[in-house]
């Protein structure tokens, strides 16, 4: 299985291997070039200058241009290269980053910065498509202009070894003290942009509490910490680059005094002393550029890092075989559920039966596993022990986007999405008008929506019309039991309904049970009970209870009439 894991982002980069190797061939050509200039100015000093041929100046002359024209064609085209590679590779990664995201979200209750998967992307794709990573790719070529060098003198050939071995241990150094200051301070971006997404995401909390000061103050020292690890980062960079630079433009300068030595001594001649001293600046750019661009590398190697262990969490698809569409019979085996990071079971040894057409409620106080036993009816929450079975077949080993149209959910907190109404109540996907009215008169909705100015298209969400929470709800209803789905769970379906919402949910209850639907519901509020069958009593994650509506009601008052007569008896006793 861990070979299966690893290879969504060794794919990708499979994919766009061609690419590198296009730019690596161009690569070649502009480095080549990038010795027209020398030859040039030799051709000049050493040709040029004695014999006083304007002929031969603007033959050469020409040459060069053509040359450093066809040069600068090549570095568009190496250019161009390198950001199709990178849209590529983005494209390529983009759905599975996102179920990243997804499945990061849904396995922590949202608590996560989601978004920090596809940030990854995105850095990695800026990465491989800026002018940072041609420095990587021209660093090999180094060899060759020290070999072009020590057949201008072997002097000038040992020179530009020495300041390659310095400017490369700058290198090394450089990487040594920036790489664990940019880590720490990518972690900490991480939790700020958490922070941040949590603080904007319960604004009116805040708001209305006035929370903001000490939650902005909590933010800013986290990014204090950032600009810290940043600015030591930054720090100790600018002052390798600073040295690496002085160094390079002082042995540049030195080269011309042996140069002009070496012409004295009539060793070499004025153009090769000219030469050299370019030609050392083009060998050691490489090197001065990796140390400039090293931050980003750093910051690419973490990004690709955090997405490969997100990628590695992410199962290959595997391709079910389909199923018949189930009728809604949902019986649940001794389950137990961890919920994810969590080391101990919130529900122990569940087990239930329930026929198309029955409706559960499920009782117990806060805390008790509730939601986490709705979750793990839906399929969302994996079960650590036991089966949780829909028409027999397990929960999921069912293709989600099949069955998706057979189940509707209702949770505590309703999130409607950017789109119309109509979009919404229809789950984005192919609007059906018959249907999309229906689950609307069911939920009690329809006159409502007829009363936005849009009606079924006006638009809600953050550019469009706000619902106060009970219309949210009623709507959250009526996506849920779009399409006639075979099983609906609904948490706290009522707690943010008025009289008239309670009504219209106890219509629609009546009505999605008449159609056969299996209907779980969570719930304290005795309003709805009265159109359940069955109950379940949660307690501590075990079942306390469980049998006919009646028959639970009924041993749930005899156990709170005798834990009254004990208090009773008990505070007898005290006055006594």
């Amino acid at each position: 299985m861990a070979s299966q894991k690893n290879t969504y982002l060794s794919d990708a980069l499979n994919l766009v291997r061609g690419a590198f190797f296009s730019v690596a061939g161009f690569s070649c050509c502009i480095n080549l070039l990038m010795l027209v200039p020398v030859i040039y100015m030799l051709q000049v000093y050493d040709r040029v200058v004695t014999s006083g041929s304007l002929s031969t100046l603007l033959m050469l002359t020409l040459i060069m241009v053509a040359l450093l024209l066809a040069m600068g064609c090549l570095e568009w085209c190496r250019s161009k290269i390198l950001i199709r590679a990178g849209a590529r590779f983005d494209r390529l990664l983009a759905a599975k980053t996102f179920d990243v995201g997804f499945k990061q979200s849904l396995y922590s209750g949202g608590r996560n910065n989601t978004a920090g998967s596809i940030q990854d992307l995105n850095g990695l794709r800026s990465f491989m498509s800026g002018n940072a990573l041609f420095a990587f790719f021209d660093a090999p070529w180094m060899p060759v202009y020290i070999g072009v060098m020590f057949i201008f003198h072997p002097l000038y050939g040992w020179v530009a070894v020495f300041s390659a071995i310095v400017l490369g241990v700058l290198a090394v150094i450089n990487e040594k003290l920036t790489r664990n200051l940019l880590q720490e301070a990518g972690k900490e971006v991480s939790l700020a942009n958490e922070s941040v997404t949590r603080t904007l995401s319960n604004a009116e909390v805040i708001e209305s509490m006035g929370m903001l000061g000490r939650l902005r103050q909590r933010w800013l020292m986290r990014q204090d910490k950032v600009l810290l690890w940043q600015s030591r980062a930054a720090e100790r960079g600018a002052s390798i680059a600073s040295v690496s630079k002085t160094i390079r433009i002082t042995v540049q300068s030195l080269i011309l005094g042996l140069g002009a030595y070496l012409v004295i001594q009539q060793e070499i001649t004025p153009g090769l002393m000219v030469a050299g001293s370019i030609l050392l600046g083009r060998a050691l750019a490489p090197i001065d550029q990796m140390i400039g661009a090293w931050k980003g590398f750093v910051m690419a190697r973490s990004q690709y890092n955090r997405l490969r262990d997100g990628l590695q969490k992410l199962l290959p698809e595997q391709e079910n075989m389909a199923l018949p569409t189930p009728v809604g019979e949902v019986s649940i085996e001794h389950l137990s559920v961890t919920p994810p990071g969590a080391a101990s079971p919130i529900l122990k040894d569940i087990s239930l039966k329930a026929s198309p057409g029955e409706v559960w409620g499920i009782l117990g106080p806060s805390g008790a596993g509730k939601s986490s036993l709705a979750r793990a009816l839906l399929g969302i929450w994996p079960p650590s022990a036991g089966k949780v079975r829909l028409d027999h077949a397990d929960i999921f080993t069912w293709d989600r986007e099949a069955l998706g149209a057979s189940v509707g959910y209702l949770p505590q907190d309703i999130e409607l999405f950017d789109g119309t109404v109509s979009e919404n109540i229809s789950r984005f996907g192919e609007i059906d008008s018959e249907q999309v009215v229906q689950a609307a008169q069911i939920a009690g909705m329809h006159e409502m929506i007829l009363s936005f100015h849009d009606g079924y298209d006006t638009r809600i969400g953050k550019d469009g019309l706000m619902l106060s929470g009970g219309q949210r709800q009623r709507l959250g209803l009526a996506r849920a039991i779009y399409g006639s789905p075979v099983l609906l769970v609904l948490d706290e379906p009522n707690s943010n309904l008025d009289d008239l919402g309670e009504q219209a949910l106890t219509r629609a209850l009546q009505t999605v049970k008449q159609q056969g639907t299996t209907i779980f519901i969570i719930t304290h509020r005795p309003s709805v009970l009265g159109q359940v069958d069955k109950l379940i009593m949660l307690a501590n994650g075990a079942v306390q209870l469980q049998g006919p509506r009646d028959e639970v009601l009924s041993r749930l008052k005899q156990a709170q009439a005798a834990m009254q007569q004990v208090a009773q008896n008990n505070q007898g006793a005290v006055n006594g």
